[in-house]
Formats: C-alpha cells, sequence, structure tokens
C-alpha cells in the first residue's frame, strides 16, 4: 500500500553535507520525493512539531537546536514507506542505531541524531500538514515503478 511519510533532514545533517548522501539512499530503495523545501523553522512551528515532548525537560534544548540552522524537509511516497523509511533511519539513539542505517553511520549523539522520520500514518498526515501545502505535493509516476513494486 502506498503511503507518505514525513521526513526532515535536521541541521547537523545540512551543516554536515549529508543531504544528498541520505536523499541517494531514499531514492535507491525506490521511495519517491513529491515535496521538498528547506527552511530554517521558527520557534512556533518546532513547538507545534514536536508538541508531544513539551512537558519533557529536553523540550528547550530540542526547540533551540531544531531552529539553530536549516533543515531540509521532504514528503516521501513509497509502499509502507512510514515503516521502510524508520527501519532505514535507526535508533533514535545513534550509539543503538545499527550500522548501515542513517543513524548509525553518521550520528553519534541522540541530540544531533541527523534526521525526523514520521513514527505513524497519523503522525505524517499532521508533520505534512504542518511544512506543506497542498499544492506543494507532486504527483507523478516513476518511469521504473513496476520494477520496484508488484502492483501498479
Amino acid at each position: 500500500m502506498k503511503e507518505m511519510s514525513f521526513l526532515m533532514l535536521k541541521p547537523d545533517a545540512v551543516k554536515r553535507k549529508l543531504s544528498g548522501e541520505i536523499i541517494s539512499r531514499l531514492e535507491n530503495k525506490g521511495l519517491k520525493i513529491v515535496a521538498a523545501k528547506m527552511l530554517i523553522i521558527t520557534p512556533e512551528l518546532a513547538e507545534k512539531h514536536y508538541g508531544e515532548h513539551s512537558e519533557k525537560p529536553f523540550f528547550k534544548d530540542l526547540v533551540d537546536y531544531i531552529t539553530s540552522g536549516p533543515v531540509l524537509a521532504m514528503v516521501i511516497e513509497g509502499g509502507e514507506c512510514i515503516s521502510l523509511i524508520r527501519k532505514m533511519v535507526g535508533a533514535t539513539n545513534p550509539k543503538e542505531a545499527s550500522l548501515g542505517t542513517i543513524r548509525g553511520d553518521y550520528a553519534i549523539d541522540t541530540g544531533r541524531n541527523i534526521i525526523h522520520a514520521s513514527d505513524s500514518p497519523a503522525s505524517a498526515t499532521r508533520e505534512i500538514a504542518l511544512f506543506f501545502d497542498d499544492s506543494e505535493i507532486c504527483s507523478y509516476t516513476l518511469p521504473d515503478e513496476e520494477l520496484i513494486y508488484e502492483e501498479p
């Protein structure tokens, strides 16, 4: 089943020039980028995005960090892509992330863990709406989609 997920390369990924490498991994897996934009997140948007953590002691540091530099926000489409992307991203704590995952290969500290990816369809819907208007999401078919998926 095709679905959409929200994915964000955090300031550490952008500043370390890892964006292209990470995008290549997603595309090489057969996932499709249907929206992308670079922005500096406002504190208000950061607080909405990370709202479920608002009562946690690390919330202020999280907001300060995610607003500290540019991020690359994306909408990714693919078959059951939410769970697939989560596997590709790896554990939140990079010290627990398997080698071969994005965090396992590039991140060291939990507070600088390179990437955010939606953890459920409900989160994806909410996060996509925070960062993108419907008009910014493109619909297109990959030329080799029949090689990636069994069903059209």
